[in-house]
């Protein structure tokens, strides 16, 4: 019953008595003040939990930063639940405990000198050790007996075997002159003189031998040492190489590898699934005396595809997604990208994107790793199942995996996507855990597209790995000096990183490459491309 509505009833009623009517007005007031009161806490309570709500999701929020940035910082960066990569600081961890091993030894040798008698020390467990390679040359160190007699029965000693071992050692940057010498001979009747040629060089006319130019140039780009430390080490050596002659060679070397690294790029875009990635690089701006943003981008060949892999660098002064349409204008087939607004005008050209799935399960992996969270896990666990499928199909032909992906990781896909939906209505807006979802429900055909043919990626991790070199470079040399030196650097190491993708070495194709260069014609300068096959046959 509506106390107050009864109390006006009554009041209204003309047959109360005055003595009432006072009481009366006064329940109906106190009635008033409690219907006011009762509204004004309901709406602090409706007040209190929004707040509450937004203070949770933003607590939620800072936590998976706060976690995300700790890792970052301290903690193991692969993405699986159990790390199987090493921890950043192990390799200083080795060094001391072998250290502290070296002064425990030392430290028993020393007691045990000054002890008459001591338990018998127990022999040491030691790891087996890894062959040395086999196309190291070997320089062999004969040790004899001091004499061939027995020095108890002084007759003749019969050899009956070798004890061989085998020891690493390494010879530092050695420098050396060539000096050519080249007889000069004349003919008395028709006073004419003859010499054998100077062969063409890459720089004519240059004070160093291909040697070290391969040195300076391995040194730079895939070692990534700036000129003034390699004009340190030769320095150690009491050989005087400028910078400004270093500079000027890199310079040269460039223009002339520039024709062999356009070419790679042309082969590159002849291949219908490529990867591409981009990462910040910092560049000199002289006007302000400041460095600016610059980006390097990457693109790759399809792994999944035979035939030799190809990885092309492309360095632009801002990260403008005009730039990836200008180095793939005209091409067309499947493209491989993160989530990057820069590569969307593409995709409406026509070209066909894939989606990183290696990208939607690291917003899991965070979510997780902020603190324990059972979706997260489920995600996780349904995404794995899906890359140990990509795993047993690694080895297969094109048409067993499209079969393979067809059989099991289709239904897969299906029961995750209809499970990110089912979870994605009872998630609160705004919560780390609806931004992870929000993240794969909204590139969903483009993560699962993979699985509709057996040549297509489920990620974007073969460019990353390639472009992540190139990262850690940056802390050495900094910054560039110019754009000109960004593209110089990135047509260099598309060469270099090429290389190594084909397993070649870098130092022994550079060194081939740049003895042969001066005599080789544009219509043969397939054959100097750092890779295993004809690309041509692709």
């Amino acid at each position: 019953m509506d106390l107050h509505a009864e109390l006006v009833r009554l009041k209204a009623a003309a047959d109360l008595p005055p003595c009432m009517l006072g009481t009366v007005q006064k329940l109906i007031d106190q009635a008033q003040e409690a219907a006011a009161e009762a509204v004004q806490l309901s709406e602090q309570i409706t007040r209190r939990d929004t707040e509450l709500h937004a203070a949770q999701i933003k607590i939620q929020a800072l936590t998976l930063e706060l976690a995300h940035l700790r890792r970052m910082r301290f903690g193991v960066r692969s993405e699986a639940f159990c790390g199987a990569e090493r921890d950043l600081f192990e390799e200083t961890l080795a060094s001391d405990l072998a250290a502290a091993q070296a002064e425990l030894a030392k430290q028993q040798a020393e007691t045990s000198a000054t002890t008459e008698a001591q338990a018998p020390r127990a022999a040491r467990i030691r790891a087996g050790r890894q062959p040395l390679p086999e196309h190291l040359p070997r320089i062999e160190h004969r040790h004899e007996p001091d004499s061939c007699t027995c020095a108890q029965c002084g007759r003749d000693l019969v050899k009956i075997g070798e004890d061989i071992s085998e020891q690493l050692d390494v010879e530092p940057a050695r420098f050396f002159v060539h000096r050519h010498i080249r007889p000069q001979y004349a003919c008395r009747a028709c006073e004419t003189v003859c010499a054998a040629p100077i062969p063409p060089a890459v720089i004519d006319g240059g004070l160093a031998a291909v040697g070290l130019y391969v040195w300076v140039i391995i040194g730079k780009y895939l070692d990534h040492l700036p000129l003034y430390r390699l004009e340190q080490i030769a320095q150690r050596q009491d050989v005087a190489l400028s910078r400004s002659t270093l500079a000027q060679w890199v310079g040269r070397l460039g223009v002339a590898l520039q024709p062999l690294a356009d070419r790679l790029a042309q082969l590159l875009r002849g291949h219908g699934v490529l990867h591409a990635d981009e990462t910040p690089v910092r560049q000199l701006d002289p006007g302000v005396g400041k460095t600016k943003r610059a980006y390097l981008w990457a693109y790759r060949t399809n792994g999944l595809h035979t035939g030799p892999p190809i990885v092309v660098f492309d360095y632009q002064t801002s990260r403008a997604g005009a730039h990836a349409r200008a180095f793939l204008r005209g091409w067309q087939g499947h493209l491989m990208v993160d989530d990057y607004g820069g590569y969307k005008a593409l995709f409406a050209a026509g070209i066909v994107e894939l989606g990183c799935f290696a990208h939607a399960r690291r917003k899991f992996f965070e979510l997780n790793a902020a603190q324990a969270n059972a979706i997260a896990q489920q995600a996780l666990m349904r995404i794995g199942e899906l890359y140990a499928i990509e795993a047993q199909g690694r080895d297969l032909c094109i048409e067993a995996r499209a079969q393979l992906r067809q059989e099991q990781a289709l239904p897969r896909l299906t029961a995750l996507h209809d499970g990110l939906i089912a979870t994605r209505l009872s998630v609160a807006e705004g919560s780390g855990t609806a931004k992870a979802l929000d993240y794969s429900l909204k590139r969903w055909p483009a993560l699962s597209r993979y699985a509709t043919a057996g040549d297509l990626p489920i990620d974007n991790n073969p460019v990353e790995n390639d472009i992540r070199p190139v990262a850690i470079g940056k802390k050495n040399w900094l910054f560039t000096g110019s754009a000109r030196a960004g593209k110089r650097a990135a047509a260099i190491q598309s060469l270099l990183y090429t290389a190594k993708l084909n397993g070649l070495d870098p130092a022994a194709w550079l060194r081939e490459t740049l003895e042969k260069l001066p005599t080789c014609p544009n219509s043969q300068i397939d054959s100097l491309l750092p890779l295993r096959d004809d690309a041509l046959h692709q």
